[in-house]
């Protein structure tokens, strides 16, 4: 009999250590970054609530971490698992790749997939649903008669026109400043860098003429600015994907499948709203993420 009692306890014993040994495994949270701009801030909270509301996967944030020069050596070297990019900067800040006019988002999408997959060990998931591309802006009341990027030009060879926009964007290669310039020939006659986070109030103030805009944010709404259509093509798409190291997906096998549950689950209309909620509201990303999940049916209250 007692023989008998012992079997059975170390057979319990061996079940609760492999259980967890199996826990162990994935002890350690599931680590997401962003960049340092609204958008950023809210698109992590709603991958990393939603993750954790319907898996036993626990999530840690590396909020505002940096552009996509800090975040590409943290996401493959394994400081960071996961956050949103955009696939035209995957395609011409990281691969280096030209994009061609006329290229299909689904297009591109692959293009970055393959690239990343080969060269950093991180994969593209499906598309949350919205592009946030560039487009320059400028106030209403600067009487620049300008529809598209052309006609803008055409105007900076003609008369001062003052640029301003965040350190990053000078330093872009590819689909930054000094290309953008290049192809659509502007003379700009001075240049300014600001924090994303004022750029849009410097331009309607008049301290610059013309920023570097984000279509999905509020603020262009707000400062009542003006945009322009990238007419000769400059901008490739930049759709919206969160991208995730190949190692995180095999040590977490549910991950891929549960993120994917959000594609095509966000819209710019969707995206807007939210900007201006935590742009002109006040309000905390992650309580504009969470309210957002709940009015989507994706989590519970």
């Amino acid at each position: 009999m007692r023989s008998g009692l012992i079997i059975c306890i170390t057979a319990i014993s061996a079940a609760l250590l492999t259980a967890c040994g199996g826990q162990a495994e994935n002890s350690d949270p599931i680590v997401i970054g962003g960049k340092p701009w609204t958008e950023q801030y809210i698109l992590p909270q709603i991958l990393g609530q939603y993750i954790e509301a319907n898996s036993e996967y626990s999530v840690s944030y590396e909020e505002g971490l940096g552009e996509v020069s800090i975040l590409t050596p943290a996401i493959e070297d394994g400081d960071i698992d996961m956050y949103v990019e955009y696939t035209g900067t995957g395609l011409k800040d990281v691969l280096k790749e030209e994009s061609v006019i006329g290229e299909s988002s689904e297009e591109v999408l692959a293009r970055v997939r393959s690239g990343y997959e080969e060269t950093l060990g991180v994969t593209w998931l499906e598309p949350l649903g919205f592009e946030n591309s560039y487009t320059v802006a400028f106030s209403k009341d600067s009487g620049f008669a300008a529809q598209t990027l052309s006609e803008l030009a055409e105007i900076t060879r003609l008369q001062p026109v003052s640029f301003g926009g965040p350190h990053s964007f000078y330093e872009r290669e590819g689909d930054g400043y000094e290309d953008l310039v290049s192809t659509y020939k502007m003379e700009f006659s001075g240049t300014e860098s600001f924090d994303p986070s004022i750029m849009y109030e410097a331009v309607a103030e008049g301290s610059v003429d013309v920023i570097p805009a984000f279509t999905t944010d509020s603020r262009i709404e707000l400062f009542d600015l003006q945009t322009t259509e990238d007419d000769l093509g400059f901008f490739p798409k930049y759709d919206a994907v969160p991208i995730v190291r190949q190692e995180t997906l095999e040590e977490y096998p549910e991950l891929e499948d549960l993120v994917n549950e959000l594609a095509g689950q966000i819209s710019e209309e969707d995206m807007l709203l939210m900007n201006a909620k935590v742009d002109q509201d006040q309000a905390i990303a992650s309580d504009v993420a969470r309210e957002f999940l709940i009015e989507k049916g994706l989590i519970d209250e």
